[in-house]
């Protein structure tokens, strides 16, 4: 699949699933959001997004603790967490937030290098969720083969298809 192919399968699931969607994006510079906007009509579903590419911004913009960044440290589980969430808190009009953080390269120390953790957070009865949202995320790693820019696209791609499975099976 490709990244607009992606970012089309998302955007027919939106309005299905009566979803509005935000992403917090780092390693991919806003990447996601750029291709969902590309879809004609998608205004209707698609907030918008923020690009939180260093740990100062997502201090500021997301409100996530400078002691977590440095440990667990901004490539984690707990962060792409807190961004979906923290995103999504921020936008009273989104139903679902997706948020990416990775290292995608040069220079990533060995054990990071190519990893990429995904968060999707969503609103739910508040009976049914600790405050009213419900976090799943997702773990993956890229080849150190690809040049940053496909790694990008691909880390892109594979939020925009998770998205799309969390949608799909809400319906």
């Amino acid at each position: 699949m490709s990244l607009l192919s992606a970012a089309r399968r998302v955007a027919k699931l939106l309005p299905r699933t009566n979803h509005k969607i935000v992403f917090a994006e780092s390693c991919t510079g806003g990447l996601v959001a750029t291709s969902l906007s590309r879809i004609p009509g998608i205004s209707a579903w698609h907030c918008g997004g923020m690009v939180t590419y260093r740990n100062e911004t997502k201090t500021a913009y997301l409100g996530i603790d400078s002691k977590v960044l440095k440990r667990p440290g901004p490539v984690s589980e707990l962060i792409a967490r807190q961004m979906a969430e923290g995103v999504l808190s921020k936008t009273p009009e989104a139903t679902i937030a997706a948020s990416i953080t990775g290292h995608l390269g040069p220079n990533a120390p060995a054990r990071l290098d190519g990893v990429v953790y995904v968060g999707i957070s969503q609103r739910s009865a508040a009976d049914s969720a600790p405050h009213g949202v419900t976090t799943t995320t997702f773990k993956f790693t890229l080849s150190a083969e690809l040049d940053r820019y496909e790694r990008q696209k691909l880390a892109a791609e594979t939020l925009l298809m998770l998205v799309a499975d969390v949608l799909a099976a809400s319906q």
